[in-house]
């Protein structure tokens, strides 16, 4: 009876939506499509595979995915080289519990989305050539010496849509602080467009 039950229970998770993991109250996680535990480096591997997944709490069914993630970037960064500074998440920390929450986490999301696609064109326009493959400092600064005038034509690109979402995010802040707090009689209106 228990193994029927499992079947269903795996059935489920190959469905055409996400994939389903299962976190259970052990710190084990089972992945429902192919019947077996797995760990943290296999969910990393699906990250990097690009596949739709979520995690679950196998007795609540609460969406864990978001902790299990952290709990990914926690291991890559106290691994090997880390991609945040100890400045950097301390300001990052700094905007938990502020009223720039939500907007901090739309603009670095939306940065993040700029540098992929940056990453993506420089791909292809290098015909895949380096990607996936391991590149040590050495040749990398060779690698960019050589490359250096489309290299700063695609960061140039990536810095301007970078400084543009940041004018548009402050410029719809102040729309939203306009409705707050309307015009007082006698003082002039705020300039418009974020000018110093």
């Amino acid at each position: 009876m228990a193994t029927n039950r499992r079947t269903a229970e795996d059935a489920s998770g190959s469905s055409d939506g996400p994939r389903v993991l299962k976190k259970y109250p052990n710190r084990r996680l089972y992945d429902t499509q192919t019947s077996a535990y797995i760990t943290l480096a296999d969910v990393k591997q699906m990250v990097l595979n690009a596949e739709n997944f979520e995690v679950r709490d196998a007795k609540s069914g609460e969406d864990l995915t978001r902790s299990i993630l952290l709990q990914i970037i926690l291991e890559e960064e106290t691994a090997g080289m880390p991609m945040f500074s100890t400045q950097t998440l301390a300001q990052i920390i700094r905007f938990y519990g502020h009223t720039m929450q939500g907007l901090m986490g739309t603009y670095l999301e939306k940065n993040l989305q700029a540098f992929f696609d940056l990453q993506k064109r420089f791909s292809e326009q290098t015909g895949g050539l380096y990607e996936g493959k391991a590149f040590n400092p050495e040749a990398w600064s060779q690698f960019m010496a050589m490359q250096t005038p489309m290299l700063q034509g695609m960061m140039g690109n990536y810095m301007d849509q970078s400084k543009n979402l940041f004018v548009q995010m402050q410029e719809q802040m102040q729309k939203q602080a306009s409705s707050f707090f309307p015009p007082v009689p006698g003082f002039p209106p705020p300039p418009a467009g974020g000018s110093r």
